[in-house]
């Protein structure tokens, strides 16, 4: 993205209106397709564009429990929705452009709090604060809709609560400018934060890779073909098979550990969260209905079963004489 130069009156409906006006053209399009899901008739063609199509529910059995899990398949509905989504990254990028870029906030900062306060804004900042708001809110309810449990609830509520506040009172200060950095900025952060942790652990095994591969190429190969050989404390030369099959060796365990370790909290960290996922997915199991006797037993102990007709020991020593 770079910062370009508008023309105040292009002619309608050429090259330069379109790109000067692409981000009110997009965002008419898609909410055509928002509005459509007000109305009956037309809501089931809008859902393809909105929604994740080609679902599937499969029942799992396990002992007296029965769990439903959604998986979802490739399908050419899959189409309509990479249409819509696209229309949205198209909104996103606009609002970067034209709100940060064009007007010159990012390389004059005095921009952030001349003119306050900043009761116009263009359509494109006011649908990403619509947009940024309403995901927040979503949020909330999600947290009963995905079973989460209720000792993370408090935490998540927070967590959201900070997001709704900040962005809110930007919105309703009229700070909106100064709100629409920031957001960026955290957003970047945020995005590299994760992009790291996935670089972190790709990064990881070819860091091992290229180790033992150094490690055996440098001492298994190149310091066995060396000229000196033999140990030499005057010159510090220790190359001696021994010398090389231990070091060789210790580089190695070296690296077999911490890829062990690696490979076992990865492997926790999936189990976690498919434990997570099943329980969040388990209906707690019917508690099963007692018989009347041991209903008995558990409500007037043993004088409660003898007075429901059960036999005593003097009774049946009666019967039997």
């Amino acid at each position: 993205m770079g910062i370009r130069k508008k023309n105040k009156n292009p002619p309608i409906l050429s090259h330069e209106f379109v790109i000067q006006n692409h981000a009110d053209i997009v965002s008419c399009i898609a909410m055509l397709f928002v509005l459509g899901l007000l109305f009956e008739v037309t809501s089931h063609v809008a859902g393809l564009f909105i929604t994740v199509q080609h679902n599937v529910t499969i029942t799992t059995n396990e002992g007296p429990e029965e769990l439903a899990v959604n998986f979802f398949h490739h399908g050419p509905k899959d189409v309509a929705t990479v249409f819509f989504y696209m229309l949205i990254a198209i909104i996103f990028h606009a609002v970067i452009q034209e709100c940060l870029l064009d007007e010159n906030i990012l390389s004059s900062p005095v921009n952030l709090w001349e003119g306050y306060p900043h009761t116009l804004m263009p359509f494109q900042m006011k649908f990403f604060y619509i947009s940024q708001l309403a995901y927040w809110l979503h949020a909330v309810p999600e947290l009963y809709f995905q079973k989460t449990k209720n000792e993370d609830i408090p935490a998540q509520v927070g967590y959201i609560s900070l997001y709704l506040a900040h962005i809110a009172g930007a919105y309703i200060l009229n700070l909106n400018r100064l709100g629409l950095v920031l957001m960026v900025l955290h957003y970047f952060i945020e995005l590299i934060f994760h992009l790291s942790r996935m670089v972190w652990a790709v990064l990881f095994v070819v860091g091992r890779l290229l180790t033992l591969s150094l490690s055996v190429l440098t001492v298994g190969f190149g310091l066995a073909g060396a000229e000196w050989q033999g140990p030499n404390l005057a010159t510090g030369n220790f190359n001696t098979p021994f010398v090389r099959i231990s070091a060789l060796a210790g580089i190695c365990a070296t690296q077999a550990f911490m890829v062990w370790k690696f490979i076992n909290f990865q492997l926790r960290r999936w189990r976690e969260r498919a434990q997570s996922l099943q329980l969040q997915l388990r209906k707690p199991a019917p508690a099963k209905g007692k018989s009347r006797r041991d209903r008995g037993v558990a409500a007037n102990g043993i004088d409660g079963v003898l007075a429901n007709g059960a036999d005593s020991p003097r009774t049946r020593k009666e019967k039997l004489s």
